[in-house]
């Protein structure tokens, strides 16, 4: 019999003659004396005792509940090596192919930070090309481990698709006009034909704002993003719709990008996240924490360049973030991942800011783009993450 057992039996023995030395002189007359008043019947009271048993040493940690599914992404990403992502291989900025073939952009590297916080290797990457009709069944069948392809946050998308992880960009919808067609506010498009591209949020936006507005127009649809800006470029439309992130990117690969605007209307707000597919718990808390530790790191002022010497920084939240709290858990063991993922994440790609500015910065490599409501919460922005910890 364990100290514990023997500890709890002696007390069950001590309250039980206690109760018999309190209850030993009442008794319960079975017959009523004849003659007489019936004397009132006695109720001996039950005392139920309820004793906390302290426990020596470190107490265990609770159990996680794990639903079906759960944990079958990683060990599925472990096995064959690589993360499966599906993303924009011809959206400059955002998803496209370098001089030397290789996908890069600013959705591309939230692919390789989960890639080396998960494997610790951010080049290990299998990045599919998809439309953007493929989001959802891609995500519905787990073909890839998650979508990062500039996707708009919907209820309807988050309750048939996926799981949506956390914002990485915020944009709103707009209009990329020729400089010369003197449109410059909604009114002046009526009758207009518009290029977009067909299943996108963005479709069902320029529908429902034209008819608010009473306007009519002709939209000209193609399931490829690049043929979109192709017909626009050619005139085969008068206006070319989308995010103003995209705009901005198309008009930067255009032959003539000073021949055009993006006119000062904004019809949605456009919440850009990644998703992964639904059934793993796991999994969609990994991808969200990998975004999570790099908001986190922009605050902390961790970079790429200062990560080693952040390590030893006095401030503990810091130390805990890059996995060098002594036994400060921010989550990691029941994730499955090592305590120094996230820092792997930010020492290969950067934090938040750094890889905003690596494509749309004013030294970006793609196009500059203002960080407007992408600027970190303290500084007046919506960019906020929860604490690693």
């Amino acid at each position: 019999m364990s100290r514990k057992l023997m500890y709890l039996f002696s007390v069950l023995i001590a309250i039980s003659i206690l109760a018999a030395a309190c209850g030993g002189s009442a008794e319960t007359p079975t017959t009523a004396p004849s003659g007489g008043d019936v004397p009132p019947a006695q109720v001996v009271n039950t005392v139920i005792v309820t004793v906390e048993v302290p426990v020596s040493g470190t107490p265990a940690p609770p159990e996680v509940i794990k639903p079906a599914g759960y944990g079958e992404t990683l060990a599925a990403v472990k096995a064959y090596g690589k993360v499966k992502c599906g993303v924009h291989t011809e959206l400059l900025g955002f998803g496209y192919l370098d001089a030397d073939g290789k996908n890069v952009g600013f959705d591309i590297d939230f692919c390789r930070a989960v890639a080396a916080a998960v494997l610790g290797d951010p080049e290990a990457i299998e990045a599919k090309s998809i439309t953007a009709a493929d989001r959802g069944p891609v995500l519905q069948t787990g073909e890839v481990n998650m979508v990062t392809r500039n996707m708009t946050w919907t209820s309807k998308r988050d309750a048939e698709w996926g799981n949506f992880t956390w914002i990485t960009f915020y944009d709103g919808q707009g209009f990329l006009v020729r400089k010369d067609s003197n449109i410059t506010k909604l009114e002046d498009m009526e009758g207009a034909t518009v290029c977009v591209t067909t299943g996108t949020t963005t479709e069902k936006n320029l529908a429902t704002s034209f008819a608010d507005a009473g306007l009519t127009y002709e939209a000209v649809t193609f399931e490829q993003t690049s043929a979109v800006y192709g017909a626009f470029e050619e005139g085969r439309c008068d206006v070319a719709t989308s995010d103003k992130s995209q705009l901005a990117a198309a008009q930067a690969s255009m032959q003539k990008p000073d021949d055009y605007t993006i006119l000062d209307i904004t019809i949605s707000k456009e919440p850009l996240t990644p998703a992964v597919p639904a059934g793993d718990d796991q999994w969609f808390d990994i991808v969200k924490t990998v975004i999570w530790g790099l908001i986190n790191a922009e605050e902390f002022g961790i970079t790429s360049a200062n990560i080693e010497e952040m390590k030893a920084s006095p401030n503990a939240n810091i130390r805990t973030l890059l996995g060098v709290e002594g036994e400060a858990d921010w989550g990691y063991s029941t994730l499955g991942l090592s305590p120094d993922s996230l820092a792997n994440a930010i020492k290969a790609v950067g934090n938040y800011g750094e890889i905003y500015d690596r494509y749309f910065g004013a030294n970006g490599v793609a196009f500059q783009l203002d960080r407007g409501l992408n600027k970190l919460w303290t500084e007046g922005g919506l960019m906020y993450a929860p604490p690693i910890k």
